[in-house]
């Protein structure tokens, strides 16, 4: 597969990458440079005939986006994006209560639940990642995190009260 047929598809893909993404232009590229990374990966096992091809091109692009959307979703957003002309500047001393009452709230924690939250909020791994690093379905890491999240709250909560 040359430089021209990578263009060609590029150009054919482009369209369908922004109905997948709601006409998110910079999503939508990124899910075409994907989709191509992942056809230059597998050339050599790929069906040249055109039709197949493209069809392959295709699913793997409206896989992209199912990935990128279940990991979007992955991890939910709890606090809203500080608006843009409002910038505090952090208080040092607040931030250290703060993190260490979180950490004396993960110390509560069941330790199935305290290793997702730390490894998922605290080093950035997917949920992906930590199933399999800890050798468990996605879900479980799921649940564990969901569960974990919520007695957090409770036990910050009862705190602030």
């Amino acid at each position: 597969m040359g430089h021209v047929a990578y263009q060609e598809m590029s150009i054919s893909l482009m369209p369908y990458a922004l109905r997948l993404t709601g006409h998110d232009r910079h999503w939508a590229e990124d899910v075409v440079q994907e989709t191509l990374i992942r056809a230059w990966r597998n050339a050599s096992r790929l069906d040249p005939r055109p039709h197949l091809l493209r069809a392959w091109m295709y699913t793997v692009a409206r896989r992209v986006v199912i990935d990128d959307w279940r990991s979007r979703r992955a991890r939910p957003y709890e606090v809203e994006e500080a608006h843009e002309d409002y910038v505090s500047v952090p208080d040092p001393a607040e931030q250290t209560v703060s993190a260490l009452a979180v950490r004396r709230a993960l110390d509560t924690l069941p330790p199935a639940q305290r290793q997702v939250i730390e490894e998922t909020y605290l080093r950035g791994r997917t949920v992906n990642e930590v199933a399999d690093m800890l050798g468990v379905p996605p879900g479980t890491v799921k649940s564990r995190m969901y569960h974990g999240v919520r007695a957090l709250r409770r036990a910050l909560s009862d705190r602030s009260a």
